[in-house]
């Protein structure tokens, strides 16, 4: 979040897509290919310093599947268990007693000591996204392992379905502006799956059906062109229907009202404007509406607190 604040992103949304983006590749390199080269680079190293250049590509190819063990229990320290770490919260458990104990003077500290926060999309995100791949690249190559990412993907499913319904803030809308990351990420896999399948094959006495297999990639690749034409204008471009409307509301609300004159200084800072310009019915009535859920914050619900509440009825 740091290195995107200084790469100048302000609003949460973009600061939170752009760590997203950043920590994905550092737990791709990091975790999926260096255990893969490192682990067969340490598990070979006798057989890759003595036999021939043409022998390593073979070596490598048969060392892919071994790896899917180390993955399986990555699987079940780090996905299962951090379910059941979600669902648990004792982390967020800890620091309210603490809280409760050192600093809760009113009760608006204790609001504030038992707000849930909102889910971390800059890293439960990527964390999902390598889940992906790993079962992309082994549903192929070692079937046994299948299992146990559906188990992981639906215990996700009911964990933070609860989670963001029941428990968590909603902080911003984004109006989708995850998705053409996510869906990047994904087609980003499938490439690396295909690829790492047509090494191992290669290696084995299928290598005749290695040219076949090349326009898995290929197909691929141009199904994620054709959707980012047709698709993504819709999530970085504000829809032309939706404009309309708000005109004609502006038409309707203000009909002498100067866009012209509106803009010249609608983007200074008040304190440099050099005349007052109000803003019409139709922009200054706009709310970002979230997307409701079942739990209600007294937090941001706005009017008296429900002990001001009680006091002024005693009094009365």
């Amino acid at each position: 979040m740091t290195m995107s604040k200084i790469e100048g992103f302000t609003s949460l949304s973009s600061l939170e897509r752009r760590s997203a983006g950043k920590y994905y590749l550092f737990i791709l390199v990091n975790v999926f290919l260096g255990s893969i080269i490192t682990g067969t680079a340490f598990q070979n190293l006798n057989a890759l310093l003595h036999e021939s250049a043409s022998e390593v590509p073979v070596t490598i190819g048969v060392s892919i599947p071994m790896k899917a063990t180390f993955f399986i229990t990555y699987i079940m320290v780090d996905g299962w268990a951090g379910i059941a770490a979600e669902i648990l919260r004792i982390k967020p458990l800890i620091v309210f007693h603490l809280k409760n104990a050192f600093l809760v003077k009113t009760e608006k500290d204790r609001e504030q000591a038992m707000d849930p926060g909102s889910l971390g999309y800059a890293t439960a995100e990527p964390r999902i996204q390598l889940y992906f791949l790993l079962g992309l690249v082994y549903s192929v190559i070692t079937p046994f392992f299948l299992p146990f990412i559906v188990i992981f993907f639906g215990l996700s499913y009911l964990v933070f379905r609860h989670q963001i319904i029941n428990v968590y803030n909603q902080e911003y809308e984004s109006g989708a502006a995850f998705w053409p990351d996510v869906q990047r990420r994904v087609i980003t896999a499938m490439v690396i799956a295909q690829l790492l399948l047509l090494g191992l094959i290669s290696t084995m006495n299928a290598a005749n059906s290695t040219p076949v297999l090349l326009a898995l990639p290929v197909l691929t690749i141009w199904f994620h062109i054709y959707c980012k034409h047709r698709f993504e204008p819709a999530f970085v471009k504000f829809p032309l229907q939706d404009a309309m409307v708000k005109d004609t509301l502006e038409r309707a609300t203000e009909p002498n009202f100067n866009l012209k004159t509106y803009l010249q200084d609608a983007y200074i800072h008040p304190v440099f404007r050099k005349h007052g310009c109000d803003l019409p019915l139709a922009v200054a009535d706009e709310e970002n509406i979230l997307v409701p859920t079942k739990r209600n914050s007294r937090m941001n619900t706005p009017g008296e607190s429900k002990r001001g509440s009680d006091r002024e009825d005693t009094e009365n």
